[in-house]
């Protein structure tokens, strides 16, 4: 079966930005079951999440004393401030868990992907910061401005790097089969094929489909067979204790999703239904009403205006910067490669730049200097499929080059593409002509039309294991939904992804 846009979207998004906090395999936030006899099997519901409301409590108390510190120093006694500022933060500790949860911090489908969540945690601790503030004018105690000035960053690294920490535990304790959702799939089609593919080899994602119901009986998906019809999913919840059900909604008529939706909401069933799009950055999508019927409006992407300016500034003081400060590592490096084999320090190539246009990539040299002329012989051993060249154990690789390409400091030298502008920092990767050969014309359209970058979505999606069709469709997300978040995000994973000690093309 042909996998869908659904399973490429996730791939795309970095499937640890959707592991959510909470004990996704319970019912959560709903109303009291209208039939008791179709309540979901609850699984500890009450012990996740107070686990990490604890874990939350600990974060900000560390977070108070961090203020604290960098208040007063290591003189607790200051200004007699002590008995004051521990009073007033035992009793804002309820109230910061009132605001977190107002903030819907404890809620799954709020926090499963990183970005949103951390947007929520921002502005939870200024509210958490501004509430102590309001508690110590009513209570006519008084504490330094300075201290509620720090609480705000202190207590927000306290707090994701508290986020981080769950978000890894929850990720690692799915993918061992425990803490999933158990869900009953409506439909049978390639839709539903790949939301099923989805849970199957992402169980990050914490769903496990238990039943599968669709008006033609006869169908299998996956080699599972068809277990009801769609009219028969609420008795298919029941029968597997299902807490949930997933609606392929191409795969059902639009009167049959309606009545079958408030069939189960009414039972209390959590439902969730498929988009049918792919490749569109869920923060791209607005729900609006127009008349009956609920509607998607998708944000256009804006690479013009101020935000090409912001992009270019931040490349030139990103890579000047960079160019400095490694300035004495980049000269030990010329020197080591110089005296690890005969050749020049670096190596330059002809790659394809933002409309085609060609520039000359820089990097140190990690092979020997003939190393163009032996890839010939070597192809029929090539790794990975499509035009691209991936060598586990590489002969041509140098000493020197080993180390350079297994954190990734060959690729240094760019800063210098970056600063005269023909690269980015964040981009596509820069592509040899030889491949273009190969790109479809969506690609070929799509891709030309931002500068390539010395780090990206491929960079930063595990490259060694991908194929072509995912360096193509990782491009075209990139593309199709740049931002300036985006771009900071996939910085901050680049130094943590490189190393993990991933190969290089």
């Amino acid at each position: 079966m042909e996998t869908s846009s659904v399973l490429d979207l996730v791939t795309v998004d970095d499937l640890e930005d959707r592991v959510a906090l909470d004990d996704s395999a319970i019912q959560e936030d709903s109303a009291p079951l209208a039939d008791s006899a179709a309540a979901p099997v609850r699984s500890r519901p009450l012990v996740a999440k107070a686990c990490v409301m604890a874990a939350d409590i600990c974060a900000i108390v560390v977070g108070l004393i961090g203020a604290f510190v960098l208040t007063h120093g290591t003189n607790i006694n200051a200004q007699g401030a002590q008995h004051a500022l521990t009073m007033i933060s035992l009793v804002s500790l309820p109230v910061w868990l009132v605001i977190f949860s107002r903030y819907r911090l404890y809620t799954s489908r709020f926090v499963s992907i990183r970005m949103a969540e951390l947007g929520r945690v921002v502005h939870a601790t200024l509210a958490g910061t501004l509430a102590m503030g309001g508690l110590a004018f009513l209570m006519k105690t008084p504490v330094p401005r300075s201290w509620l000035i720090f609480c705000f960053p202190s207590v927000l690294l306290a707090v994701c790097i508290e986020r981080e920490a769950a978000r890894a535990v929850f990720s690692r304790v799915r993918r061992s089969g425990k803490m999933l959702r158990r869900v009953v799939l409506v439909g049978a089609n390639d839709e539903a094929g790949s939301i099923h593919d989805l849970t199957e080899q992402f169980p990050a994602l914490g769903y496990q489909v238990v039943g599968i119901v669709d008006d033609h009986s006869a169908r299998q998906l996956d080699g599972e067979p068809v277990g009801g019809r769609v009219e028969d999913t609420l008795e298919m919840v029941r029968a597997t204790g299902a807490s949930g059900v997933i609606v392929a909604t191409t795969a059902v008529t639009a009167l049959s999703s309606n009545r079958l939706v408030r069939e189960l909401m009414d039972a209390g069933v959590h439902v969730e239904l498929s988009s049918s799009l792919s490749d569109i950055d869920a923060e791209r999508l607005v729900v609006r009403q127009l008349g009956p019927l609920s509607m998607l409006y998708i944000e256009p992407v804006r690479r013009g205006g101020w935000r090409a300016a912001a992009k270019r500034i931040f490349d030139i003081v990103s890579s000047l910067v960079g160019l400095i400060l490694a300035a004495p590592i980049l000269a030990a490096i010329t020197v080591a490669v110089r005296l690890d084999s005969p050749g020049g320090a670096f190596f330059s190539q002809i790659r394809v730049g933002k409309d085609g246009a060609p520039f000359k990539v820089h990097k140190f040299r990690t092979m020997v200097a003939d190393a163009e002329a032996l890839r010939s012989a070597l192809q029929d051993r090539n790794e990975v499929d499509g035009p691209l060249f991936k060598l586990t154990n590489d002969p041509r690789i140098t000493r020197v080059g080993k180390w350079l390409r297994r954190f990734s400091v060959d690729e240094v030298p760019q800063l210098w593409n970056i600063l005269k502008g023909e690269m980015s920092l964040v981009g596509p990767r820069p592509a040899l002509y030889s491949e273009m050969e190969e790109w479809s014309p969506e690609l070929l359209r799509t891709r030309l039309r931002v500068r390539p970058g010395l780090t990206g979505m491929w960079q930063v999606s595990g490259r060694s294991s991908l194929s072509f069709a995912d360096y193509v469709r990782l491009d075209l997300y990139y593309v199709d939904n740049w931002s300036l978040w985006r771009d900071m995000a996939i910085v901050a994973k680049t130094v943590p992804e490189a190393l993990k000690q991933h190969g290089a093309y």
